[in-house]
């Protein structure tokens, strides 16, 4: 059985990571920091953004109801305090079919 890599996981993530996976500008991530509760960085010693895995969660939650679904930002805000945990597990169901689909049309491309 050959040796397989562990992937080795990030804990924390710099904000220009989060803004290059949502295809945003780092400037409305700070935005959207200040505009919803649920997004707290850890900041550094030189005031620089981590985000860990839950706060990139929520960005990519708020990224989905607002330039995806249209909400206006008021109304992601009450999305989200009233039913945020059903969206995000659907979310995160939508991400773990894209990752599959991925994987399967990655499979299909390598049958001769």
């Amino acid at each position: 059985m050959p040796y397989k890599e562990k992937e080795i996981e990030k804990k924390y993530y710099t904000i220009g990571e989060v803004a290059d996976e949502l295809g945003v500008a780092t400037s409305l991530i700070r935005f959207w920091e200040g505009e919803f509760d649920n997004i707290k960085p850890k900041k550094n010693r030189k005031g620089n953004r981590q985000f860990t895995k839950d706060d990139l969660q929520s960005v990519k939650l708020i990224y989905h109801l607002v330039k995806e679904k249209g909400y206006t930002l008021q109304g992601a805000r009450d999305f989200i305090s009233n039913g945020g945990e059903t969206a995000s597990d659907k979310m995160e169901m939508i991400e773990s079919l894209k990752r599959i689909r991925k994987f399967l049309t990655e499979l299909k491309s390598e049958l001769p």
